[in-house]
């Protein structure tokens, strides 16, 4: 099929579709409903292999069915993240048994997973977790605290990262475990941010069993399939919708009188510059994938520019209100969508990985510099 063909067959199927289904981003579960629409429909995993339920198309076909469904209010939203990081994490680590049971439910948004990663005291320097996995005849019983767990208290699964070998180098005792969060011993308490959402949580285990068949990857070989899960991170953070373009910020200017103030100028040129660069770069890395080859633009390169360029839009927004961007909510202008921009910047320069690790990470996979000093790596 080529991809006109694949186009129409795409446009036909979510005209018939999307309209017709209820909820938002915002909405867990219409989320995951859209999932499961999407795959009864055979249009879920449109670039995974059909062996692994997926659609058996190509990269490229893949970008063509997003462009499509944007067009409708439709997602899949925090579900259709976690599938690209753990599905792509299972192909290329997992046994045949952990692909057979676990890609059909994540595929179809039946088993929504979320990530156990972060912990209080290992956020940027991830390896430096503490919690524990001691291995028990056929289980390992893991005891710790992970925290920033976005959406944990509405999934089923996690992806969980535990030491079990503390005389080990620390990037080399880890492992990854595939975990059940209905299994005894969880306590998932939601984290109440500045905007009022609980998109967070933090998650305490305290004797938590898990089997020794749910371990990804070897027994303190847990960083392959955690550099494959965070490589795709970064790439769907980098790589997703731009959000509000700079045209709003343009009729803020205008509306508020101040689109020929110097300084105000300045600002919207650097704002219009950034957008247009990271809509270059995305492109860039379209025309790859378009082309067959390798992804040209690195993940980190993407998620520090996005990033960056949406804390600078809120914060000239709000300027540009003046006394009103003191408002908030149904007060505010554009009903304080502006305000929880600003409020929520951090989300993106620490999310997925804050933006010093990506910076370090781009300066020695994408410019060659010489490696960080790791006084602990070792």
């Amino acid at each position: 099929m080529d991809d006109g063909e694949f186009v129409g067959e795409a446009r036909a199927w979510l005209a018939a579709h999307a309209p017709a289904h209820e909820g938002t981003c915002d909405d867990f579960e219409g989320c995951r409903a859209w999932q499961r629409t999407l795959y009864d429909g055979g249009w879920a995993g449109v670039s995974w292999p059909v062996e692994f339920g997926g659609r058996g198309g190509t990269a490229w076909q893949a970008v063509l069915f997003a462009q499509e469904q944007a067009r409708y209010e439709v997602t899949s939203g925090f579900v259709s993240s976690t599938i690209g990081m753990l599905g792509a994490a299972l192909m290329a680590h997992g046994t045949a048994a952990q692909r057979g049971r676990v890609l059909p439910p994540l595929l179809r948004g039946d088993e929504a997973w979320c990530q156990l990663f972060s912990e209080p005291g290992a956020g940027s320097d991830l390896a430096n977790l503490a919690t524990r996995a001691e291995r028990d005849g056929d289980e390992f019983v893991v005891n710790g605290q992970k925290v920033w767990t976005s959406s944990a208290q509405f999934c089923d699964w996690a992806m969980l990262l535990a030491r079990t070998n503390p005389d080990a180098p620390k990037h080399k005792g880890i492992s990854f475990f595939l975990v059940d969060l209905r299994t005894p011993g969880f306590d998932i308490r939601p984290l109440r941010q500045i905007t009022g959402a609980t998109h967070f949580n933090e998650v305490f285990l305290n004797d938590v069993r898990v089997p020794a068949a749910n371990t990804l990857g070897p027994v303190d070989g847990g960083w392959g399939p955690t550099r494959t899960v965070l490589a795709n991170e970064a790439m769907i953070i980098g790589g997703g919708p731009r959000g509000a373009d700079t045209n709003a910020l343009i009729e803020l200017a205008r509306e508020g009188g101040r689109s020929n103030d110097a300084v105000v100028r300045q600002r919207l040129a650097r704002a219009v510059t950034r957008e247009r660069l990271l809509r270059c770069l995305t492109e860039r890395m379209l025309q790859s994938v378009r082309d067959g080859g390798e992804v040209v633009v690195d993940g980190s390169v993407l998620k520090v520019l996005w990033s960056e360029e949406r804390a600078e839009r809120a914060d000239l927004a709000v300027d540009l209100l003046g006394a009103a961007g003191a408002l908030y909510g149904d007060d505010a202008p554009c009903a304080g969508s502006w305000q929880t921009l600003l409020l929520n910047r951090f989300w993106g320069s620490i999310g997925g990985g804050t933006n010093e690790i990506h910076r370090t990470m781009v300066g020695e996979r994408v410019l060659g510099l010489p490696p960080e000093p790791r006084v602990d790596k070792g």
